[in-house]
């Protein structure tokens, strides 16, 4: 059965911001956009918030949403979201805000409506925590960052 997600919209955004939404029929992720009464620029290498104008509802804790970065913004203008991922907890209730920085030298504009995220919703697996003092062994053992090639 497919989750439900109920989208509230804020009072702090205008009826014309769009909802998040699927842009293709095999897309993981919906685009977020950007709540704003005008124009925003991040300046280079400084973070900033940026308000989406809506709350959302997971249908239970079986379910996390997860903030993305949009591969464009990243690629094409080196701007990234400042925390890697964002969590969004199934209890929470308060407005999803995305935090911006900009990679770059050279300043970017943030218009209102934008695009400036992907939000995924999926399962979530809570693990049950067990204290050991050893772990099972394996072929890569503790090797870390380009253990297993580049």
């Amino acid at each position: 059965m497919t989750p439900i997600l109920k989208i509230k919209t804020l009072a702090n955004a205008a009826e014309d911001f769009p909802l998040p939404a699927y842009q293709s029929d095999g897309a993981a992720g919906m685009d977020l956009h950007a709540c704003l009464s005008g124009p925003l620029t991040l300046e280079p290498r400084t973070p900033v918030i940026i308000p989406t104008g809506i709350a959302i509802a997971l249908p239970s804790a079986e379910y996390v949403a997860l903030v993305f970065a949009r591969s464009g913004l990243a690629a094409r203008y080196g701007i990234a979201l400042s925390n890697g991922v964002g969590v969004v907890d199934s209890d929470y209730r308060g407005e999803i805000k995305v935090g911006l920085i900009n990679l770059t030298d050279e300043p970017y504009t943030v218009r209102p409506g934008d695009r400036i995220a992907q939000l995924v919703v999926a399962p979530v697996c809570r693990a049950r925590i067990l204290r050991v003092t050893e772990l099972d062994g394996t072929e890569r053992g503790s090797g870390g960052f380009g253990s297993t090639g580049l």
